[in-house]
C-alpha cells in the first residue's frame, strides 16, 4: 500500500484529506509564550485573537527530523511505500528534514517530492497523487509524475494587508507605507517555488479579485478539469464573490472553497484569498 502524507501547509479541509485517506504533519506556530501546532491546538480564528491579544505575529517552524523519523518508520514496518510532498523548499526546512529522515530510513521506499509551492498549490498536488494511488501506481511511479505535476500549479493570492508581509519581515517598511497610502492589494504568485508580487494593483480588493479572475479566464483553455481551489484566510465575502464569478464560466469543473491554516495565515494576514488550479501538459488536448 502506498501512504500519501503532507504537512498542515496544504490548507485542503479536514473532510478531503479524510475522504482521501491523507496523513498530515502538522508544522508549528509559536508566540514568544507559546507553541502550537498548526491546525492541532490552533485554528486560524484563534491565531488571529491571539495575534490582536499579544500585539505579536507568531513565527513559524518546520516539522522536526524526528518526527518524519518517527512515522516514517511506523508506515515503513507495517509494509508500506511512502510519498510525501509538502510547502516548497524554497520557503521552509520541512522538506530537507524529510529527506534527510528518508535517507535514514528506507530511500527506496520513502519518495519526498517537492511540491514547489504552498497552500492548496500543494493540496492539488497532494489530490493527485491521491487519484494516482487509486490506479494502482507504485509510490516511485507516483513521485516521479509529480515532479512534473509539480511544474503545472499555478498559484495566485490577492492580499487585503500587507502589515503581516511587513512584520514577517518580507516587504520593507517604506513598500508597506506606500502599499497602504495607495491602496495597494498586491498579488502573490508562486513560479519556480518562490513567491513573486506579480502585480500591483491599487483601490477595493474586488480590482484584485478580477484581475486573478481575468487570469483564470486566460488559462481556461489548458485548464486541468480535475479541480480549481479558492483558499482564503477568514476572506468570506471575497470567496464568495470569486465563486460566483467562476460559475459563470468554469462549467463542470469543480469548484472546492478551503480556510487557510495558521502557518499559511500567519504570513499572509486576514482577508487573504488565492486561486490555485493547475494547466495541462503541452502535449495535452
Amino acid at each position: 500500500m502506498v501512504r500519501i502524507i503532507t504537512d498542515s501547509t496544504n490548507d485542503l479541509d479536514e473532510e478531503t484529506l479524510k475522504n482521501h485517506n491523507v496523513m498530515v504533519l502538522p508544522l508549528f506556530v509559536n508566540f514568544s509564550d507559546a507553541s502550537y501546532q498548526d491546525g492541532v491546538d490552533i485554528t486560524t480564528p484563534e491565531l488571529y485573537k491571539l495575534v490582536s491579544e499579544k500585539k505579536e505575529l507568531p513565527k513559524t517552524a518546520a516539522i522536526p527530523i524526528q518526527t518524519f523519523i518517527t512515522v516514517f518508520q511506523e508506515i515503513i514496518n507495517q509494509g508500506d511505500e511512502i510519498v510525501f510532498t509538502g510547502i516548497s523548499k524554497q520557503m521552509s526546512r520541512t522538506y530537507e528534514n524529510a529527506v534527510l529522515a528518508a535517507k535514514e530510513i528506507d530511500e527506496e521506499k520513502i519518495h519526498i517530492v517537492d511540491s514547489m509551492n504552498l497552500s492548496t498549490g500543494i493540496g492539488l498536488l497532494v489530490l493527485k497523487a491521491c487519484k494516482y494511488r487509486d490506479e494502482g501506481k507504485t509510490a516511485k511511479e507516483i513521485a516521479e509524475k509529480l515532479n512534473q505535476d509539480n511544474k503545472r500549479v499555478l498559484s495566485q493570492f490577492a492580499i487585503e494587508t500587507m502589515e503581516y508581509l511587513h512584520k514577517g519581515g518580507r516587504c520593507s517598511s517604506l513598500a508597506r507605507i506606500v502599499g497602504t497610502l495607495l491602496k495597494i492589494k498586491p498579488i502573490i504568485a508562486v513560479r519556480d517555488g518562490k513567491m513573486h508580487v506579480a502585480k500591483k494593483p491599487h483601490g477595493k480588493m474586488q480590482v484584485a479579485l478580477d484581475l486573478m479572475i481575468e487570469q483564470i479566464k486566460k488559462d481556461l483553455p489548458r485548464l486541468d478539469p480535475d479541480m480549481v481551489i479558492v483558499t482564503h484566510s477568514l476572506a468570506f465575502e471575497s470567496n464568495q464573490y470569486i465563486r460566483d464569478k467562476l460559475k459563470e464560466f468554469l462549467g463542470d469543473i469543480p469548484v472546492l472553497s478551503t480556510v487557510a491554516g495558521c502557518v499559511i495565515s500567519s504570513h499572509c494576514g486576514q482577508g487573504t484569498i488565492g486561486i490555485l488550479y493547475m494547466v495541462k501538459e503541452e502535449n495535452e488536448a
